[in-house]
């Protein structure tokens, strides 16, 4: 499944899915998190949590630019929420982040919500450009 964005953003929401079926909203977006986290490497997939991001900008490297909540296989970036509405703030941060990351696809699941179907959310990237 490595470099498959699709089959992993499939996983990712077919263990997410699962995880608000059994727990349901309320939980801290940490507990989420670990528990996403924990599930997807049950699927044998490499994920990072609250993996740093440098940024650069002007001239400069900010080593610890912002954090991913979870990035699986090093190509699907997650971001983790646990509240009750959809802010439009969180689907323009993970589009930065994949702008940012150079990645096409991420997945913005806000457990929070009444049903995960209600809160989950994808989002492609329309700058994406492939490191050469």
């Amino acid at each position: 499944m490595q470099g498959d964005v699709e089959a992993l953003a499939k996983a990712a929401i077919d263990c997410g899915f699962k995880l608000h079926k059994e727990l349901g909203p309320g939980l801290l977006e940490s507990v989420y998190e670990l528990l996403l986290c924990e599930a997807l490497k049950d699927r044998g997939l490499f994920v990072e949590v609250q993996k740093v991001i440098p940024i650069s900008y002007n001239g400069r490297v900010l080593e610890q630019g912002f954090r991913a909540d979870l990035l699986v296989e090093r190509s699907l970036l997650i971001e983790i929420k646990s509240t009750e509405k959809h802010a439009a703030v969180h689907a323009k941060q993970v589009l930065t982040y994949l702008r940012l990351m150079r990645l096409p696809l991420g997945l913005l699941m806000n457990f929070g919500m009444e049903t995960f179907r209600d809160g989950v959310k994808r989002l492609a990237n329309d700058y994406y450009r492939p490191l050469a």
